[in-house]
């Protein structure tokens, strides 16, 4: 052991006197410490604006006058889907996907205003985030810093001397393994911060410190993969150089090829083109607007003989209220297949994305970054399934209003004159039906267990790379 720890011990000697390694890292420093603050500030900044809109819509919709309830289900309501505190390391898909949703009757729509703000912040580093450093930049530091660890040895001569000494070249890796376990070491620091910080935000240790494991486990990996070129190649440009491109091909190549590939295999029509395709069964399913559309017949047949009586003036509710909660159901049936089918379409194309995890750590931390933040794919689809479970009810509870509160003379006659609008309103009292919504990321057990693959890939790219070091550095010879 204390022959490890001289070998590490003089390996950070030689990096702290090499200027070049010195800058590089005190580089990686500052991009850290800028993009974390920057990020911080911009996520706090977000996470109250967007919890404070989510009240302020509410007590907008609370705060309306008498009217007809279904200028109420038009009127509608927003959504808002605050950033989870780990977005503060890995905003995820949150900067793509929108934040808001304006829910109303008849319709689903998609959530809007994407995060630019962040572009603003940072100008032409806007998809610069702590995670992507730690994903790309660190990496690419562990190759400058040890690219040579054993070639150095070998060219200046003490590999024979340690050899001959009687130390092995599994001492020898584990040795120049510390020295680069150290510098990972420290540069955790930022992210175990981070971290803590989202615990003060209301993150649960678990969740923030999985997040931790799974970069510390990425770093290791590369610090092995690094370790492996530098004893299995004989010289230095040509260790460095094919370091370079395994994380070109890691890094950069294999995610690009990994999006192109999902994307062609799976095609996933976007929301308009779906639109455009239900139209025709839209149509089908009659106007909810008009209560005499042929497409309503068997359902007033059917309400008739419920209450016994020979026409819809007779009925002790109001036919109008009816069809309009009857047509929001069966128009919601039918969006909702769409949807769930667009979704589903996308979380083949995720899944098959993280596949490439098995050709790129690159991909297996990033899918388990953003499953552990909160920010992925599963989250949004959440989003978009508890808005629109908000949506229905707020709008059937309205038509219910519109059946039961308001009769049928009135309702028709609504635009006779002033008076007859007064009578076809409904106490401001009735807007009450809306429930409150605050969206939050799932429990961290549960972002585990979605992370399983990504994490089983990490851990298969981990013990893979461990054991080429141990295989290659038994083999050291002069």
């Amino acid at each position: 052991m204390s022959m490890i720890i001289r070998i590490a011990k003089e390996e950070w000697r030689l990096w702290l006197r090499s200027k070049v390694i010195v800058v590089a890292a005190l580089i990686v420093v500052a991009l850290l410490a800028v993009t974390s603050v920057l990020t911080i500030n911009r996520v706090a900044d977000e996470q109250s604006q967007r919890l404070a809109q989510q009240v302020e819509a509410e007590k907008t919709f609370f705060a309306q006058p008498d009217r007809h309830p279904h200028r109420m289900v038009h009127f509608g309501h927003y959504a808002f889907r605050p950033p989870p505190p780990l977005a503060a390391f890995e905003p995820g898909v949150d900067a793509v996907t929108g934040q808001s949703i304006f829910l109303e009757g008849h319709r689903q729509n998609t959530a809007m205003f994407a995060d630019t703000k962040a572009a603003a912040d940072l100008g032409g580093f806007a998809a610069l985030t702590p995670a992507s450093l730690y994903q790309l930049l660190l990496p690419l530091l562990l190759i400058v810093l040890g690219h040579a660890l054993f070639l150095r040895e070998r060219e200046s001569g003490t590999l024979a001397v340690i050899l001959a000494q009687g130390q092995s070249g599994v001492t020898l890796a584990m040795g120049k393994a510390a020295a680069l376990l150290a510098v990972i070491l420290i540069f955790m620091i930022p992210l175990i911060l981070v971290a803590t910080y989202s615990v003060s935000l209301g993150e649960s240790g678990l969740g923030a410190f999985s997040i931790v494991g799974g970069y510390f486990m990425y770093l290791c990996v590369w610090g092995a993969i690094v370790l492996a070129a530098s004893i299995i190649l004989k010289q230095r440009a040509v260790s460095l150089g094919v370091l370079i491109f395994v994380w070109l091909f890691a890094a950069l190549i294999v995610p690009r090829f990994a999006i192109n590939a999902s994307s062609a295999a799976i095609d996933a029509p976007g929301k308009i083109e779906s639109d455009l395709v239900m139209l025709a069964e839209q149509r089908k399913l009659g106007d909810g607007h008009n209560a005499a559309d042929p497409a309503f017949q068997r359902l007033q047949a059917e309400v008739l003989e419920q209450y016994d009586v020979e026409t819809i003036e007779e009925l002790p509710i109001n036919w109008r209220g009816v069809v309009a909660s009857y047509s929001e159901a069966e128009l919601t049936k039918l969006l909702n297949s769409y949807a769930e089918n667009r979704m589903s379409l996308e979380a083949s194309q995720s899944r098959m994305f993280d596949l490439f995890g098995l050709a790129s750590p690159t991909i297996a931390i990033g899918s388990l970054s953003r499953t552990f933040a909160g920010t992925d794919l599963a989250t949004h689809h959440r989003f978009l399934r508890e808005s629109e479970k908000l949506r229905f009810d707020f709008v059937q509870s309205l038509n219910e209003v519109h059946a039961n509160e308001l009769s049928y003379a009135d309702d028709m006659n609504r635009n006779a004159d002033a008076e007859a609008s007064r009578r076809a309103s409904v106490n401001s009292e009735a807007w009450q039906v809306l429930d409150e919504f605050r969206f939050a990321p799932d429990a961290a057990g549960e972002r585990i267990g979605r992370a399983t693959l990504s994490l089983a890939v990490l851990v298969a790219w981990l013990l893979a790379s461990i054991s080429i070091v141990f295989l290659a550095a038994r083999k050291v010879r002069l």
